[in-house]
């Protein structure tokens, strides 16, 4: 799926109604007085601006999105809240325009699976946390493969289900990347979503952990 399809796609979609997430990482992501937090797919900023409460004035929370309609949006927010302890970010998964060992916390919701390379967006998670930092992301993956017909399907991918891989195939990109230490928080029975079968969950890790539960 082209950058300038999700981007307008997404845009549009900044100033509905519609919930585009299909998780609830900052439920049990837990961020401290503070930390540095980031938020991968933060669309209009709702987390981010829960987030920057919660680390006070001594954290920092970054927002990344490729939707220029939505990073807007989230700006809005932040100055119509006067939340000064946020930075929204335009660029890839697969490339974050951040630091290395920047970020104590990494959430998402529902947006790893429109990633391209998956297998580079979670290497950057990886590279962005500090040692012992931690994610939580809530994410979807197909139950079987998804055929090639769907994959650069712009509508299929933007509803969520056309980018899954399975379930095996994700956690190996986490092992991959550098995370031993995983736990599955929740997890949905299969369902249907357009052409496919998927399954909800919300993950969570340690960088330079040891041992694997799932």
């Amino acid at each position: 799926m082209e950058i300038k399809e999700i981007n307008n796609r997404y845009s549009e979609l900044a100033e509905s109604e519609c919930c585009l997430s299909c998780g609830g990482a900052i439920n049990y992501a837990e961020p401290q007085t503070g930390e540095v937090c980031v938020d991968l797919g933060s669309g209009r900023g709702t987390d981010v601006l829960r987030m920057a409460e919660l680390v006070g004035e001594t954290g920092f929370v970054y927002g990344i999105d490729i939707s220029d309609g939505m990073l807007d949006k989230a700006r809005r927010n932040a100055e119509k809240f006067g939340v000064t302890n946020v930075s929204f970010i335009r660029c890839e998964l697969e490339k974050l325009e951040l630091p290395d060992k920047v970020a104590n916390l990494v959430i998402s919701n529902c947006t790893l699976n429109h990633a391209a390379e998956k297998q580079l967006v979670w290497n950057e998670i990886y590279r962005i946390l500090k040692k012992g930092g931690r994610f939580v992301i809530s994410d979807i993956y197909a139950t079987s493969a998804i055929a090639d017909e769907y994959r650069n399907d712009p509508v299929a991918v933007a509803e969520c289900w056309a980018g899954s891989v399975t379930r095996a195939e994700y956690m190996q990109h986490l092992e991959k990347a550098g995370f031993t230490i995983v736990e599955i928080l929740e997890e949905s029975v299969p369902y249907k979503k357009g052409n496919a079968e998927v399954a909800s969950f919300t993950l969570a890790g340690k960088k330079d952990g040891c041992g694997c539960s799932n």
